[in-house]
């Protein structure tokens, strides 16, 4: 008895783990996404929106894992904030 209520508290853990970071990466990048193409498109950030879509590409670079997505997440948080690394 002890050991089906583990398995199934394990189970049940490891299921809502796994659903819950995968949307907040999506939507994150999502809106990181978003303002860097508004600022491209000659448009310009509130300083609260700015805060918001840069603390967004931060956590959507910490979330993921691809090479790929963290370069593009890096050139749209650097479109957002106005900031390029020094060469």
């Amino acid at each position: 008895m002890l050991a089906r209520t583990l398995i199934l508290t394990l189970v049940l853990a490891v299921l809502a783990s796994a659903l819950e970071p995968g949307s907040a990466l999506a939507q994150d990048a999502q809106i990181c996404f978003d303002a860097a193409d508004k600022v491209t498109d000659g448009g310009t950030l509130e300083d609260a929106e700015r805060q918001a879509a840069h603390a967004a590409c931060q956590r959507a670079l910490a979330a993921t894992s691809s090479v790929v997505q963290k370069y593009q997440l890096q050139e749209a948080d650097f479109d957002v904030t106005g900031t390029r690394p020094k060469p």
